[in-house]
């Protein structure tokens, strides 16, 4: 039974139906919470004694920073179940994320040098946190370029896979990096649950913003799974019904 549904969840055809549903729904919840969010952090939220309005950065940077790496530990596990169970659907969805990823980093590191010029009066420092946030985003255009480097797709598919996984340790080093080197960079604020470091006001904008760009980026990433598998499955019967609608 198992074995049934798994086969079944990674079906292409199964998937390009399912989320031809869900999509309208995920796309319309991740506007209505941009929505809320940004009225939120603009007009509700109090602003930094330190800082200024310029916190409010902080909405748009902290959501896409935490975004570019979720986004790469669902390419590198989608890329790993491809590699060893050889599933069509993980190659796609891996291959689907990283353009998604790979922007959600460039924004992070563009707002966050933004946020830096007036409080480290600098665009740029090699900090431990900015720099494995570049490597990030080299990983990303690494695996897509990689992947585009081959004819084959399926050999595509598992070179790029490779590196995915391999930069997978990449990830501890960003989320831990304030805690085991000398930063300039901020420390945890929302992720310590007993006594978030921020005003509750702050705290609902910015966790109404972080639910805004993870559902954004997963309807992105969705569509262009949808892509992917009409263009791999294009000699199949159902694809020309779909595509002869």
């Amino acid at each position: 039974m198992t074995w049934q549904w798994f086969h079944r969840l990674s079906s292409p055809k199964w998937f390009y139906q399912i989320s031809g549903r869900w999509l309208p729904w995920i796309m319309g919840i991740s506007l209505l919470l941009f929505s809320a969010g940004l009225y939120q952090g603009l007009f509700n939220s109090p602003i930094d004694y330190q800082q200024g309005h310029t916190v409010r950065i902080m909405y748009l940077h902290v959501p896409t920073a935490f975004a570019s790496m979720m986004f790469y530990v669902i390419l590198a596990v989608a890329a790993a179940v491809g590699y060893i169970w050889r599933i069509k659907l993980a190659h796609m969805a891996a291959v689907s994320a990283a353009p998604v990823g790979a922007a959600m980093t460039f924004l992070a590191l563009s707002t966050g040098a933004l946020w830096g010029k007036p409080i480290w009066n600098t665009w740029w420092v090699w900090d431990a946190r900015l720099t494995s946030e570049l490597i990030l985003l080299f990983l990303y255009l690494g695996f897509i370029a990689l992947h585009q480097a081959f004819e084959d797709r399926e050999v595509g598919d598992r070179a790029a896979g490779v590196l995915a996984m391999v930069g997978i340790v990449n990830i501890p080093i960003i989320h831990f990096s304030v805690e085991w080197w000398n930063t300039l960079h901020q420390g945890a604020t929302i992720s310590k649950f007993e006594k978030p470091s921020m005003d509750p006001a702050m705290l609902v904008a910015l966790l109404l913003m972080i639910f805004a760009v993870l559902l954004f980026c997963t309807a992105i990433m969705m569509y262009r799974m949808r892509n992917e598998v009409l263009s791999r499955e294009h000699n199949k019967s159902w694809v020309k019904e779909v595509v002869g609608q």
